[in-house]
C-alpha cells in the first residue's frame, strides 16, 4: 500500500509548478484528478519539439515530464456545467491545488471560503506568483523569477552574462514546498479534522532557496556575484579542466584536501601554511586553483576520476545526458522505467526518487490523455 492511497487531489494547475506537486502526490499514492480545458488543455501539451507520437495523437516531452500517475478530465470552468461539476469534485476531494492568478478562483466561485462551506477537511493550495504585497497581480513565470529573484546575478561565470538554471528550478522548487506543505496540512487534519489554506508564492521560493548565498550576503554586506562552477565558501569544490574533458571536484575538509594533494603528487601544497585550513584556501583561491589545475592538465578525466575517487576524495565526471542515461549507477537504480501510453506507444520515462521500504515508487498511471477519464469520476463524492 502506497502512502498516500485513499486520499483524493483534485489538480487544477496547469504549466508545470502545480503539475510538479501533483505528481508528487500521485507517486506517493493518491488519486489525482487533472481538470484541464476540453480544447486546449495544459499549455504544456503544445510545448516541443519534441512530441512522443504522430500527428493529433502526439505527446509533448515537457507534458509527459511532469503529469505521470494522474487521470485527465476535461472541465470547461467558464461554462455552468463545467463550474458545477468541478465544484462537485471538489466537495469529494482531499486536497484542492490550484496555481490560476490570485484571486481568479474566488471570481469563478472555487474560491477557499466556498468550497470550505462545501468541504470543512479540504485543504486548499494555492500557487501564486508573488503572493500578498504590490505585486500580488502579477502572474509569475519561472524564467522572470529566477531573473528578479537572484539566481541568475550568481548562476554563470564572472566575464559571462547572467544564466538561468537549466530546468525551471524555482517552480519545480515550489512545487515541492506546495507538496510539502499539503502533506504537513494532511497530517493535522488527520489530528483535528480540520482543512487548511495554504499558499506558496513562486517568487518567495525563489528566494528561500538562495539559501547561503542570501545570508552570506546578509552577514557580510558583500555579493560575490558569479562564480562559475567553484563554490563562494569552500576551496577547492569545483570543475577541473582534464587533458580531455572537465570533471568535478569536492573537497569538503582538510583531511580530503591533503587526500587530493597525495593523488596529485603535490604534497607540498598540503604542507604550506597559505592552505592549511578552508579558510586559508578560500583567501589564497586564484594561486591555489591555479597549482591544482596545472596538475589535472596532464591527465584525461577517467583516470583522475580513479585516483582522486580512490584518495578518498569526492569526485566525478560532468556528464552530457546522453552519458547519464548509460550510466552503470542510473541504469541499475531503477529510475528508468518502460511505460505504455495509449497513444505515444512504449516509453521510457523517469520515476520518482523517493524509496518507500527500499522499493521504488511505481509509474502506476501513464500520463493522461487529455480528457481521457471524463467519465470515469462517478464515484468521486462526498462519501464515495
Amino acid at each position: 500500500m502506497l502512502p498516500l492511497e485513499g486520499v483524493r487531489v483534485l489538480d487544477l494547475s496547469r504549466v508545470l509548478a502545480g503539475p510538479y506537486a501533483t505528481m508528487v502526490l500521485g507517486d506517493l499514492g493518491a488519486d489525482v484528478l487533472k481538470v484541464e480545458h476540453p480544447g486546449r488543455g495544459d499549455d504544456t501539451r503544445h510545448w516541443g519539439p519534441p512530441f512522443a507520437g504522430k500527428g493529433e495523437k502526439r505527446e509533448s516531452a515537457y507534458f509527459l515530464s511532469i503529469n505521470r500517475n494522474k487521470r485527465s478530465i476535461a472541465a470547461d470552468l467558464k461554462t455552468p456545467e463545467g463550474l458545477e461539476g468541478v465544484k462537485g469534485l471538489a466537495a469529494g476531494a482531499d486536497v484542492v491545488i490550484e496555481n490560476m492568478r490570485r484571486g481568479a478562483l474566488s471570481k469563478l466561485g472555487l474560491g477557499y471560503e466556498v468550497l470550505k462551506e462545501l468541504n470543512p477537511g479540504v485543504v486548499y493550495c494555492s500557487i501564486t506568483g508573488f503572493g500578498p504585497g504590490p505585486d500580488e497581480t502579477r502572474p509569475g513565470y519561472d524564467f522572470l523569477v529566477q531573473a528578479r529573484g537572484g539566481i541568475m546575478g550568481i548562476t554563470g561565470f564572472p566575464d559571462g552574462d547572467p544564466v538561468k538554471v537549466g530546468v525551471a528550478i524555482a517552480d519545480m522548487v515550489c512545487g515541492l514546498h506546495a507538496s510539502t506543505a499539503i502533506l504537513a496540512a494532511l497530517h493535522r487534519r488527520s489530528e483535528t479534522g480540520e482543512g487548511t489554506r495554504i499558499e506558496v508564492p513562486l517568487f518567495e521560493t525563489q528566494l528561500g532557496w538562495l539559501a547561503n548565498r542570501a545570508q552570506e550576503f546578509l552577514v557580510s554586506g558583500e555579493d560575490k556575484g558569479r562564480m562559475g562552477n567553484a563554490h563562494p565558501s569552500i576551496v577547492p569544490y569545483q570543475t577541473f579542466g582534464a587533458s580531455d574533458k572537465p570533471i568535478a571536484v569536492a573537497v569538503g575538509n582538510d583531511a580530503q584536501f591533503a587526500n587530493l594533494c597525495r593523488a596529485l603528487g603535490r604534497e607540498d601544497l598540503a604542507g604550506d601554511e597559505r592552505y592549511a585550513t578552508n579558510p586559508d584556501r578560500v583567501a589564497n583561491r586564484e594561486e591555489l586553483v591555479a597549482a591544482l589545475q596545472e596538475e589535472f592538465s596532464k591527465k584525461p578525466a577517467d583516470e583522475w576520476v580513479e585516483e582522486v575517487r580512490g584518495a578518498g576524495v569526492p569526485c566525478g565526471p560532468v556528464n552530457s545526458l546522453a552519458d547519464v542515461f548509460s550510466d552503470e549507477h542510473v541504469l541499475a537504480s531503477g529510475m528508468l522505467q518502460d511505460v505504455e501510453h495509449p497513444t505515444a506507444g512504449a516509453l521510457k520515462m523517469l520515476a520518482s526518487p523517493i524509496l518507500v521500504d527500499g522499493e521504488r515508487l511505481p509509474i502506476r498511471r501513464p500520463p493522461p490523455t487529455l480528457g481521457q477519464h471524463t467519465h470515469e469520476t462517478e464515484g468521486w463524492t462526498p462519501g464515495g
